[in-house]
């Protein structure tokens, strides 16, 4: 009887011999989301980068060679892209994508949309599903006043059932925190992994020659959800140094609010930025983040944080190990509660080594090792 050869079983994918795409919603600035797509693109260095609208320069120069935009970024106001709206879920659903073993979507609006433009599967890095759409309350205080609000409103009634059924045909849910993949649950009713966003651990990294100061730190853009508001009337009512940094559409209003204890500095660049977080007795984070980069750069420096018990702070601070978490109040007795634990807050009862050791949890390697973790369990389940 003749031999006959087994048919040789075809090599499994694996992430790194997969051919992996990266999609993400815009290229019109560089923030925490494009800082995660450009990990991704250091993990898969062969992976196109999609988007419906880019800027040339928001990318670093080497990876801008593998960005590709629609018609659409013609149509750019400089940063502005608010009256293209309506047309990037479509660009996103007709995007032309190479052929494709997994694509990666990196989605804070409409990124899922990209499933209906591809038969790979499809992994969405999920720093938020857009809470303007399904929270009227984020609506409010739109550009156009209360037509630019129901503008918006009627938008959103027409895309969420578009955004929910894009969500029940991604194969991998990954949410940015423990509180984003909640708000997926309820929104979505999907469940999500957790892989927290990449954190520059080499460059925020503490200095031995720097000793602490006596203030308090405030760092970020200066916009209402953040809550400068309360971080400044607790110093105030405390008594304590606050040193606030960064700029933004109420600087001038907390200016106003301020006293003899607040100290205003600015924008700062990147060093100056480091430098306080070297010099401060603790970094102050008293907004609801989906996350919150900056409160792991401080304890990348051995800063102890002072941040709200709500959204990301919960996955970042470790209560009495590298800060505090302030117990969510009445808005009558936030203040005070928050007065009080400046007052007594003690930056020598918290080790800067385990703080940055905490820290290094988030570095930049970690991230990529576990989203190439991802990519591997998704091409292995499909």
């Amino acid at each position: 009887m003749p031999h006959v050869q087994a048919p040789i079983a075809p090599a499994r994918l694996t992430s790194g011999t997969a051919r992996v795409t990266l999609v993400h919603e815009r290229f019109t600035e560089y923030a925490g989301s494009e800082a995660v797509v450009e990990q991704l693109a250091r993990e898969w260095p062969a992976a196109p980068i999609l988007a419906p609208i880019g800027r040339a320069g928001v990318l670093p120069a080497d990876l801008e060679a593998r960005l590709r935009t629609t018609q659409l970024t013609r149509f750019l106001r400089g940063t502005s892209y608010a009256h293209l709206l309506p047309a990037l879920p479509v660009a996103m659903a007709n995007l032309s994508l190479p052929p494709s073993d997994v694509v990666i979507a990196s989605h804070h609006a409409f990124a899922t949309q990209v499933v209906r433009a591809t038969q790979a599967p499809v992994i969405a890095y999920v720093h938020t599903p857009a809470r303007w759409v399904w929270d009227a309350a984020m609506r409010t205080g739109e550009a156009g006043g209360r037509s630019g609000e129901a503008m918006l409103g009627a938008f959103s009634a027409v895309f969420r059932p578009r955004d929910r059924a894009a969500a029940a045909r991604l194969q991998t849910v990954v949410a940015n925190s423990s509180f984003v993949a909640e708000r997926i649950r309820t929104w979505w009713d999907r469940e999500a992994a957790v892989v927290h966003p990449p954190v520059d651990t080499e460059y925020y990294s503490p200095s031995p020659a720097t000793e602490r100061e006596d203030f308090f730190l405030l760092a970020g853009r200066l916009v209402p959800y953040k809550r400068p508001d309360l971080a400044i009337r607790a110093a105030e009512r405390a008594g304590v140094p606050l040193v606030v940094t960064g700029g933004g559409r109420i600087r001038e209003e907390m200016a106003r609010l301020a006293g003899p204890h607040t100290r205003f500095v600015g924008r700062v660049d990147d060093d100056e930025l480091r430098d306080l977080f070297r010099r401060c007795r603790a970094l102050l984070m008293p907004g609801v983040e989906d996350f919150g980069i900056v409160p792991v750069e401080a304890q990348a420096c051995g800063a102890p944080v002072i941040a709200i018990d709500a959204g990301g702070a919960r996955d970042s601070v470790l209560p009495g190990r590298t800060g505090e978490l302030v117990p969510v109040t009445s808005p009558e007795q936030e203040v005070e509660t928050w007065a009080s634990t400046l007052a007594a807050f003690d930056p020598s009862l918290y080790d800067s080594r385990a703080i940055r050791a905490h820290a290094e949890t988030f570095s930049r390697r970690h991230f990529r090792e576990a989203m190439a973790a991802v990519v591997d369990r998704t091409l292995a389940a499909h």
